[in-house]
């Protein structure tokens, strides 16, 4: 993929992996256009990268989708780059009534539904392009999920099946489609999570990521696997129950305290 010259469309993109790749992509001499939820946020961005564009949105809000696709394509009609980056990621205890129907499923709406509507709403402009492509951003946890955040390690693990499906159906248009799955990166997302959380889990630098996220679509790899997300896809093929067991020590000291 031609890394330069590109009208690029990234949501989620005020913090994080997000910014990082804004930030990387702008300074290639792209377009890049960057959507939130926090307008305070979205703001902030702008004063510190003025050449980035910025519009509020949600991609867990259908009507919000159809507004972003009507604002966008109206003003920036060679649109030909989707990222899907927005997420969210909790620790959450799946014995605990605090949470409601609606919370619970909190991430669905946005890590896996979102990035489908998404793709859905955008998916016949990029079709019109020249050169285009879709870039989602999955997790190192869609191969060997990390039991304490049940519900981001199970919708990574399904936009990590619905991007191998999408590639397939894509195969003879013009739109590439790339699945980047970060490690463990260190970000905002791991907000919720103490020491004891992550024990034993090193964090890859956010600006490191993105530059080995634009090399790998710079090379054409379907499948952009950093740093130990490599590694835990090899885990989950060859020894899995190990792997689960690795990564269940945070999930055991919760339930040791639920007792």
């Amino acid at each position: 993929m031609n890394m330069t010259g590109n009208t690029i469309l990234l949501t989620g993109g005020t913090s994080g992996i997000g910014l990082a790749l804004a930030i990387q992509l702008q300074a290639l001499g792209n377009t890049v256009i960057v959507t939130g939820r926090d307008r305070a946020k979205l703001e902030a961005l702008v004063k510190d990268h003025p050449l980035i564009h910025t519009i509020q949105s949600d991609v867990s809000d259908t009507a919000a989708i159809a507004a972003l696709y009507q604002h966008v394509t109206t003003e920036f009609p060679a649109l030909n780059v989707l990222i899907n980056n927005a997420g969210i990621m909790r620790k959450i205890d799946l014995q605990s009534s605090d949470f409601t129907h609606q919370d619970v499923t909190r991430e669905v709406e946005v890590n896996l539904m979102g990035p489908m509507r998404m793709v859905n709403q955008f998916l016949a402009h990029l079709k019109l392009q020249p050169d285009a492509a879709i870039v989602t951003v999955s997790s190192g946890l869609a191969f060997l999920p990390l039991p304490i955040s049940p519900i981001y390690c199970a919708t990574k693990a399904g936009i990590h099946s619905y991007t191998q499906s999408l590639r397939v159906q894509l195969r003879n248009t013009k739109i590439r489609d790339y699945e980047l799955a970060p490690p463990a990166t260190d970000t905002g997302l791991m907000g919720a999570f103490d020491a004891t959380d992550m024990k034993g889990i090193s964090m890859m630098d956010v600006n490191k990521l993105a530059k080995l996220a634009i090399h790998g679509m710079k090379a054409d790899r379907p499948e952009i696997l950093p740093g130990l997300s490599k590694v835990l896809r090899l885990i989950s093929r060859v020894a899995p129950t190990f792997g689960l067991k690795l990564f269940s020590g945070s999930t055991d000291a919760m339930l040791a305290q639920i007792k």
